[in-house]
């Protein structure tokens, strides 16, 4: 295979589904602010692609649009388009909570 994507082995304890999720990651203050894709996800982590991962810290919130959550993430490994995270945190509700 000429990319080498068929001859990767999975490494993980709990593999990761395929997903395509729109996300957002946010840091700064909640004032720098990236859109992303989720491609894959676990119970550990995700895989996230962007247009350009420069510009984007180690550790960050990642925004999961239609779930409504987010979650502290930090960066495992990233490439020029898309990085590898690991959830650091537990999801939290990002509804406003009616009084």
């Amino acid at each position: 295979m000429p990319d080498g994507q068929d001859t990767i082995e999975e490494r993980r304890s709990d593999p990761r589904k395929r997903t395509l999720k729109s996300g957002r990651i946010v840091f700064g203050g909640l004032s720098q602010v990236f859109n992303c894709t989720i491609r894959n996800t676990n119970e550990d982590g995700a895989l996230l692609m962007l247009p350009n991962s420069l510009g984007v810290p180690g550790a960050f919130l990642l925004y999961i649009d239609n779930e409504c959550t987010r979650r502290p993430v930090e960066v495992v490994w990233r490439k020029e388009d898309r990085m590898g995270v690991r959830y650091t945190g537990p999801a939290e509700s990002t509804l406003n909570r009616a009084s």
